[in-house]
């Protein structure tokens, strides 16, 4: 299956799988559409491909694996809300469109974002899945993975960091959290999700792309940040920069950021190359997030 085959399969089942949840109840007026209009606004779905993609290694993917790409693309979406906010970012554009909050109003964007955060753990604590303590197992990896210990805690290094110098090592601790816990979570969860026994070697091995394809993805978006024009990327061009936000070209130079995500993206494939065949749907994603333009 090629990368676009896959990207397709992954795309459709997830937002079958969203759109069926979202429609089984109706939120107060207005928090329905923002939420549909930031879940549905484009994005690339890079998460849940990952979900399905590490749960093919085990076996076929199944409706707990379609409850945790959903989950973290809802977790993925409210953060992405809550970062183009005034008190954040202050970003107008997001994939192309206004942010949610141009779209509507900060009370409802901010309200959006509460309301997909907690939509998350409600699709991994279904009944109906009847495994409950994988489904605890799950819930606590997007716990960590999106709370104090992983995604907002990068949130908060980022905000704590603008306009200061930081060190290689500081920024690499900030993105671990901010964008590499969640992919991390991304590629354990859809593992566990096949109810298989799994191997030490086989999470660690996992563990390792994971983390590097996690930064390398952060990497790769500040380097086209600065090669990319506003049309292409989706958003402002020279956001960052302008923001005097710590990036990889800012510490390392263009050059350096860029030798440092072909080595990020070599330790990847490498980590994932015992499981064979079998791992091509992760190996092409790791190529997919290096090559990347927007």
């Amino acid at each position: 299956m090629t990368l676009d085959d896959f990207s397709s399969y992954a795309r459709q089942r997830v937002d079958q799988y969203l759109q069926l949840k979202m429609s089984e109840y109706a939120p107060a007026e207005g928090l329905q559409e923002a939420m549909v209009y930031s879940l549905f606004n484009g994005g690339k779905r890079v998460r849940p491909m990952l979900t399905y993609a590490s749960a093919s290694l085990f076996g076929q993917a199944n409706a707990l694996t379609d409850a945790c790409a959903a989950a973290i693309e809802s977790i993925h979406a409210y953060s992405l809300i809550h970062d183009d906010l005034p008190a954040m970012d202050d970003d107008d554009l997001r994939r192309g469109k206004p942010t949610c909050h141009i779209q509507f109003n900060e009370a409802t964007a901010i309200l959006a974002g509460d309301a997909l955060q907690t939509f998350a753990f409600e699709l991994l604590s279904q009944t109906e899945h009847q495994q409950s303590a994988t489904q605890l197992r799950l819930i606590k990896e997007l716990c960590l993975a999106s709370g104090r210990h992983g995604m907002v805690t990068g949130q908060m290094i980022d905000l704590a960091n603008v306009g200061v110098d930081v060190s290689l090592a500081t920024l690499e601790q900030m993105h671990q959290h901010k964008t590499g816990a969640l992919i991390r979570a991304s590629v354990r969860m859809g593992a566990i999700s096949s109810d298989t026994e799994l191997k030490e070697d086989q999470l660690q091995a996992l563990d390792t792309y994971a983390n590097a394809i996690g930064l390398a993805f952060q990497v790769q978006d500040d380097i086209i940040d600065i090669t990319s024009d506003t049309q292409t990327l989706g958003k402002t061009q020279f956001s960052d920069a302008d923001a005097n936000k710590p990036t990889y070209p800012k510490l390392l130079g263009l050059d350096g950021a860029q030798e440092l995500a072909k080595a990020l993206h070599k330790q990847a494939v490498t980590a994932i190359s015992p499981f064979g065949e079998a791992a091509q749907p992760l190996v092409e994603l790791a190529n997919y997030i290096i090559g990347r333009n927007h």
